[in-house]
């Protein structure tokens, strides 16, 4: 027979409630009380019934977490935004529940409030939108994470992609490259868009021409990043010098393909990614790339959601985490 709530209070002397309050974390409870009967519930192997829990609350203990879809979204950029969630929800003792809004189809009603207790959306295309006003009609805590968003009322965390990419662009053309290709991420797909846009100003502010066939399209993934890099390489005469990957995957594919072709980077083309990754610290050579903090922006988001719902929170606000870029091997300067 499992232990209850009840058992822990005896063993701890304390009363039910103070039991109950120390495992949700309320801040009315001392942190050395805390841990003397988490440590009890751990060590006599407790466990919460959520279940019971939810109806006796009026909550789902349920946390959304929606992505705009699985296809072209990279395993690493899944990882981290899962990551950056799950700190928070395993010390909150909430279910972690994924899902794709692509697979939703037309019918959202399977989400209401019922279900989840507040929604985090990973989002990276326009069309989102439908679906993040339908949430903020249920008044259901929502925040979006990955990009920015005008709908009034709605909370985002996101990156300036637009400004990483113009940051590593213009680092190339500093170090004297001009014919500097680009290999683009999945089409309609917003950071797809900014970087692409990023791209352009840095070599339009450098007097540089934009060569088309210079530009492959990607899907987020190593191998469209080896297959746009090899139609690059195949499809022109005077090869660029440098190469900018809208991420770090694309910019793995790219590596391989020109070893492949007899060629050296970064003696040959230079390459830099997006994102840093944690392999870019692992290839040879080590890949230079924008630092986008997926995890960070997760966390972020997921600490703004909690404290809507501890503090019914009605304040909205938009959060913006700068890129950065990491200089590392794969880059080299021109005479």
């Amino acid at each position: 027979m499992s232990i209850t709530i009840k058992d822990i209070a005896k063993l701890a002397g304390v009363s039910h409630a103070t039991v109950s309050r120390a495992l949700n974390n309320s801040p009315l409870i001392s942190d050395k009380t805390k841990a003397r009967i988490k440590k009890i519930a751990k060590d006599n192997n407790y466990i919460p019934n959520y279940s019971a829990k939810s109806l006796k609350l009026d909550k789902s203990y349920n946390i959304g977490v929606f992505l705009s879809a699985l296809e072209g979204t990279s395993p690493s950029f899944f990882y981290s935004s899962i990551k950056g969630v799950n700190r928070l929800m395993k010390e909150r003792n909430y279910n972690l529940v994924v899902k794709a809004i692509d697979d939703l189809g037309e019918d959202y009603s399977i989400v209401n409030s019922k279900h989840y207790d507040g929604i985090l959306v990973v989002s990276q295309k326009k069309q989102d939108d439908e679906f993040i006003k339908y949430i903020g009609a249920l008044n259901i805590p929502v925040v979006v994470l990955n990009r920015k968003i005008n709908i009034e009322g709605t909370t985002c965390v996101y990156s300036e992609d637009r400004d990483g990419a113009y940051q590593a662009v213009k680092y190339l053309t500093n170090l004297g490259h001009k014919r500097i290709g680009l290999i683009k991420g999945k089409e309609g797909f917003l950071n797809s868009s900014e970087r692409l846009e990023g791209y352009k100003l840095a070599m339009n502010e450098a007097s540089l021409i934009v060569n088309k066939k210079l530009i492959a399209s990607g899907k987020f993934d190593v191998i469209s990043g080896y297959k746009g890099m090899n139609k690059i390489l195949d499809n022109n005469t005077k090869l660029p010098t440098a190469m900018f990957c809208s991420n770090d995957e694309m910019a793995f594919g790219a590596i391989k393909a020109i070893i492949e072709k007899g060629l050296r980077v970064p003696e040959d083309i230079s390459v830099v990614g997006f994102d840093d990754i944690e392999m870019c610290k692992y290839i040879t050579p080590e890949l230079t790339t924008v630092r986008r903090e997926i995890s960070k922006i997760a966390y972020s988001g997921t600490e703004i959601l909690f404290n809507m719902l501890d503090n019914n929170n009605k304040e909205f606000y938009h959060t913006k985490v700068d890129c950065k870029l990491k200089i590392r091997q794969s880059v080299h300067q021109l005479n």
